[in-house]
């Protein structure tokens, strides 16, 4: 597993409970930050995926 797909994964994590914190505490910027820390972690965990299939594909 590469390890884009680990930080990613770990990225949506983190941006989920900062946007959860934001909702909780009414802070509009930390929803925010959360919610483009997703969508970064989901964009880091793909390249990560595509790194996995071009190593199988060479591999084989």
């Amino acid at each position: 597993m590469d390890k884009d797909r680990i930080e990613g994964s770990l990225d949506q994590a983190k941006g989920k409970v900062k946007e959860v914190a934001g909702k909780v505490t009414g802070d509009a910027k930390l929803e925010t930050e959360g919610k483009a820390d997703q969508v970064s972690g989901k964009i880091q965990n793909a390249v990560g995926g595509a790194k996995d299939k071009i190593r199988e594909a060479v591999d084989k």
